[in-house]
C-alpha cells in the first residue's frame, strides 16, 4: 500500500493534516442568501480562505447557512478562520447588498458548527496510542 504524500502539508516545525468542516446560519435563520447574494459570498469566503493562506475545499449555500469544508495549519484555530470569514463577509455584503442591511441587525448568528475530519478514525487512534508501550 503506498503512501499518499499529498495527504499532508508541511511547515518548518510540523507535518499535519488539519480539515474542518463548518457550519454557520444567517441571523434569526432567515432566508436571507439569494442566488445574487450565494454567488458573491462564496467569491468573498475563497478570497478570505486565500488571504488566510487556508485551503477551500468544498463549500456550499443555502438560503439560511453556509457548509464549508477547509484545510488549515496548526496555527490556525477554527474558531479564528470562522471569526475572520464571518467578520469579512459580513460587512462587504452588507455594503454591496442594501436588502441586508435593513432585515437583520447583524448578517450571521454568534454560533457555529465545527468537526475535525481526517483519513483515520477514532479508534484507529485510541489503538495506536494503546500499543505503543509494547513497541
Amino acid at each position: 500500500m503506498g503512501v499518499d504524500k499529498d495527504r499532508w502539508k508541511y511547515s518548518n516545525t510540523s507535518v499535519h493534516n488539519l480539515g474542518y468542516h463548518i457550519i454557520w446560519c444567517t441571523k434569526y435563520r432567515r432566508r436571507l442568501l439569494t442566488d445574487e447574494i450565494q454567488i458573491r459570498l462564496k467569491e468573498l469566503i475563497g478570497i478570505k480562505c486565500n488571504e488566510l493562506e487556508v485551503e477551500l475545499c468544498t463549500i456550499e449555500t443555502m438560503p439560511e447557512h453556509v457548509h464549508i469544508f477547509i484545510k488549515s495549519k496548526p496555527t490556525l484555530s477554527p474558531h479564528y478562520i470562522l471569526r475572520q470569514i464571518k467578520g469579512f463577509t459580513s460587512r462587504k455584503l452588507r455594503e454591496e447588498f442594501n436588502s441586508l442591511k435593513s432585515r437583520t441587525p447583524t448578517l450571521w448568528t454568534r454560533s457555529y458548527f465545527v468537526e475535525s475530519v481526517g483519513c483515520i478514525n477514532e479508534e484507529t487512534i485510541k489503538k495506536y496510542i494503546e500499543n505503543q508501550k509494547n513497541k
